[in-house]
């Protein structure tokens, strides 16, 4: 059956608004709906397809400021989605959807076959799936690059790619990310036995720099305790943030979440760590289990998820990423007078900062964080100021003034 721009526009507003939409989103489809609608006049189409909704999603380019636009690109993209689901389904599915991208896949046989062999690979070690869309995406942005330069199979690349890849990068990623990237690209090229490509990652100095990490005081701790107890800090957020900051969890394995993993009877959270996927059982405060309970029997939006922690705004999924985990540790850092900028990840920081200084010996909090590698945990050395001096050893006395 075809129906017009305006027709399939109908059908996705009733859609938002039966799903609790805020008004400000829905005016943000309007809008897209109109500019695609006055395309298709501009192109003399009655009915909407999914070839039209490809060539409109395909205007990226601002005509404001004539540049690639990331806002543009996901406003047209996600009604045409829609549009396009509707006409294959006959139903409106909401998601969540990011703006991001992605990045580009290689499209010359040889290289598309060989990030398909590869990708497999990845999900038959079990990498988690954040781990293997980091690595994925570098190494679909380096093979497209490959063939932006008219090579099509891996065996052609020599070391100068490595180095014209990062070169190309510049226009678009600071150098401080470079070794985010080269550490991302690495198992690309050891799985494919290139030795000298990752001698290339080396040669281009994009080695990651492990500066002092910074923690949390003991005061500022309490700060933030006392703030989650406040009725005026969401329980979502409360809970978020004593599960950082007592636990150690990363972000991911928090918003992964589900309520089948908390034994409300003793207290304790079993999970499957998404990362490294090795179990970890960790015990919970009363106050974490006080915000917890308050959170899921009284806050949370009703939602077929299984996960704990979901948006607060429709659609009622959960959480997307580690920047919504950000936002959230943030607010309620501010609130408890403790104006940081701060993710899990440095609340992460603290809780082991907070272990090694009262004792705790370096396995266990190994152990606690997660890590894969023991030696991962040595890093936290370098906030331990007191151990640190005492590793310092006396001036020899033919050596002093």
């Amino acid at each position: 059956m075809e129906h017009t721009v305006t027709e399939l526009g109908n059908i996705v507003i009733t859609a938002l608004r039966e799903a609790d939409y805020q008004e400000s989103t829905i005016g943000n489809y309007l809008k897209t709906i109109r500019r695609l609608n006055q395309y298709a006049s501009d192109k003399n189409n009655n009915f909407y397809t999914p070839e039209l909704g490809a060539k409109f999603a395909a205007l990226t380019t601002s005509p404001r400021t004539g540049k690639f636009s990331v806002q543009r690109r996901f406003d047209f993209s996600r009604l045409t989605h829609l549009f396009d689901t509707y006409l294959d389904t006959g139903t409106i599915q909401l998601s969540r959807r990011t703006l991001g991208g992605g990045g580009r896949y290689p499209t010359s046989a040889e290289l598309s076959d060989l990030y398909t062999i590869y990708e497999t690979h990845m999900r038959a070690r079990g990498l988690a799936d954040a781990t293997i869309e980091d690595y994925g995406r570098a190494t679909r942005s380096y093979l497209a690059f490959l063939e932006d330069h008219r090579i099509t199979g891996l065996d052609a690349a020599t070391g100068n790619t490595v180095t014209g890849y990062f070169e190309s990068l510049l226009d678009r990623w600071k150098a401080t990310s470079f070794p985010w990237v080269a550490s991302n690209l690495r198992p690309f090229f050891k799985y494919c036995h290139r030795l000298d490509l990752i001698d290339a990652l080396t040669l281009i100095n994009v080695a990651r720099k492990h500066a002092v990490i910074p923690a949390l005081t003991d005061e500022q701790c309490a700060q933030i305790i006392t703030g989650c107890q406040q009725s005026s800090t969401p329980s979502r957020n409360a809970a978020i943030t004593l599960l950082a900051l007592t636990t150690g969890l990363r972000s991911i394995d928090i918003i992964h979440m589900t309520l089948a993993d908390i034994d409300w009877h003793h207290h304790t959270l079993a999970i499957s760590q998404h990362k490294t996927g090795n179990p970890l059982t960790v015990p919970l405060s009363g106050l974490l289990c006080q915000r917890l309970a308050d959170y899921v029997l009284h806050q949370r939006p009703p939602s077929d998820s299984p996960e704990v922690f979901l948006r607060t705004k429709a659609p009622h999924t959960r959480l997307t990423d580690h920047a919504a985990i950000h936002v959230i540790i943030t607010k309620t850092l501010t609130t408890a007078g403790v104006p940081i900028s701060a993710g899990s990840q440095f609340l992460r920081h603290t809780a082991a900062t907070r272990l090694l200084r009262s004792g705790t010996a370096l396995p266990t909090i190994s152990a606690v964080l997660g890590h894969a590698d023991p030696t991962s945990t040595t890093v936290y050395y370098t906030v331990d100021t007191q151990r640190l001096r005492d590793c310092v050893l006396p001036t020899p006395k033919g050596a002093q003034p």
